[in-house]
């Protein structure tokens, strides 16, 4: 029970995370060719690992949460 809680706080952090990064103005389907690139600074990084963490720990916590189920 506990561990579904834990799965739903992590994924409204996660979508928060990802509403709040910085949208760049001309992007396409697949995004700027030159985003990927370009340096991180501030608070984009901060933001940016926080994504990766997020998401990783959203998946360890999914596996787990099937595993003891």
């Amino acid at each position: 029970m506990a561990i579904a809680w834990i799965e739903i706080i992590i994924a409204v952090l996660l979508i928060g995370v990802i509403l709040m990064q910085v949208r760049g103005s001309g992007t396409t389907l697949f995004g700027q060719a030159d985003s990927a690139f370009r340096v991180r600074r501030g608070i984009e990084r901060i933001l940016f690992r926080a994504t990766i963490v997020l998401a990783a720990l959203f998946v360890i916590i999914a596996v787990l949460s099937v595993r003891l189920s």
